[in-house]
């Protein structure tokens, strides 16, 4: 059994559209728990015009029944409100007449896909590339993802993420702890769990929108709970990494990605970077622990047995492509947003001439939000190990399943 998502829609169309498949039934499906994911994607200090108009909200079509998962494809639609300004430019039906303003795009922008899209695609009006290239689409991938997240919660299992840097600033990542990045406020505007760094951060912003520029960063996504034993060191298409990792770059304007302290490592000896195993007899609380099927907070690191551990965590809790039992920690690394105000130069495709490139209404940085599509994507990832790994057509099949298996590792 897998756990999958497609999405669909443009920018400025009328809708997106995404189909979750995978999903356990009886699966409680809370819909303000995924309008919370899809506002939280809207905040952040330095985002543009777009999210004034658009205050995100899911329908769910079909799937479940009563506040709970049928076992079926769940179909989910989020209308683009903006749409009213662009019927005629966006429809699906042939115009007999041109709109008075075609918003024709020939001034590809740097970094984005317009001109390689065009000419992949063999399209005169860039706008056929850059609606559905356009980051609006990752609006479906966090509602898909606040499902992933419901099923994972239901194992125990919590994901959160921060922005530990913005564009040069501090010099050095940010670490914090869990408890330090939950206690985030959520009206936080930069998601940022250093309130002096963050303020830092507000003025570089700031200083880009004078000079009608963009910024980058880096976020930091967080999973706390998993078990031991989720990927693979069997083949490189199961290395649990790997997967992580396509799913991060697969956001828009993610170029790097970093798992545990990958980047440091790497001019480091192995004496410095191994997280070196230890193990502790079982406490006379965790040895006369038993696996309750109605519990679904029981640690895994205490499996009723032996009780391995580490005292760091450089590789960010995955070893061969496995995860180890610590904390999952990815870092993505954003590139400043292509859609400049003070627009760099560009050619007409059309008439080959220099020109400035074309302008969209655009961010001058979007991070934060980076960071709540990143915790969806990993989400997605993590879930579809869950529901590889443990199957089941319902959900109480799937966790006897799962507690099957923490037995197990009790007893190793």
């Amino acid at each position: 059994m897998f756990f999958k998502f497609t999405t669909a829609g443009e920018s400025h169309g009328k809708a997106l559209i995404a189909i979750v498949e995978g999903v356990p039934a009886g699966l409680p499906i809370d819909i303000a728990a995924i309008n919370h994911e899809l506002w939280l994607r809207q905040q952040g200090y330095g985002r543009g015009g777009r999210m004034k108009i658009e205050t995100d909200t899911v329908e769910i079509l079909s799937g479940v029944r009563h506040g709970k998962a049928l076992g079926s494809p769940i179909a989910l639609t989020i209308e683009n409100k903006d749409f009213v300004h662009w019927q005629d430019v966006m429809s699906s039906e042939e115009l007999a007449e041109q709109p008075k303003n075609p918003r024709h795009v020939t001034r590809p922008r740097p970094g984005h896909a317009d001109l390689a899209g065009g000419q992949k695609y063999q399209t005169r009006d860039l706008r056929d590339i850059l609606e559905r290239a356009s980051a609006r689409e990752t609006a479906a991938r966090v509602a898909c993802g606040a499902i992933a997240k419901q099923l994972l919660a239901a194992f125990g299992i919590e994901i959160k993420s921060h922005v530990v840097k913005l564009g040069s600033h501090p010099e050095s990542l940010i670490e914090k702890t869990w408890e330090e990045i939950a206690a985030i406020p959520t009206d936080s505007p930069l998601n940022c769990a250093d309130a002096k760094v963050e303020q830092e951060m507000i003025a570089l912003i700031d200083k880009a929108k004078t000079d009608g520029d963009t910024l980058g960063g880096v976020f930091e996504v967080l999973a706390k709970g998993l078990p031991v034993g989720l990927g693979s060191h069997t083949s490189w298409e199961d290395k649990l990494d790997g997967r992580i990792a396509r799913a991060i770059m697969s956001i828009h304007a993610i170029k790097a990605v970093e798992i545990g302290d990958g980047v440091a490592n790497a001019g480091r000896r192995g004496s410095e970077v191994h997280d070196e195993i230890f193990w502790s007899e079982p406490s006379a609380s965790a040895e006369g622990q038993n696996v309750d099927e109605k519990s679904t907070n029981w640690s895994p690191a205490h499996a009723g047995g032996s009780d391995f551990f580490r005292k760091t965590n450089r590789a960010g809790g995955l070893e061969g492509g496995i995860t180890n039992g610590e904390e999952l920690r990815v870092r993505g690394y954003m590139k400043p947003i292509s859609t400049l105000r003070k627009p760099l130069h560009s050619v007409d495709i059309d008439t080959k001439e220099a020109s400035d490139a074309a302008f969209e209404r655009s961010d001058i940085t979007a991070v934060p939000a980076a960071g709540v599509i990143g915790e969806a994507m990993l989400a997605f990832v993590l879930a579809n190990e869950m529901r590889e790994k443990f199957g089941g057509d319902s959900l109480d099949e799937m966790h006897r399943n799962y507690l099957s298996y923490l037995d197990s590792l009790g007893r190793y």
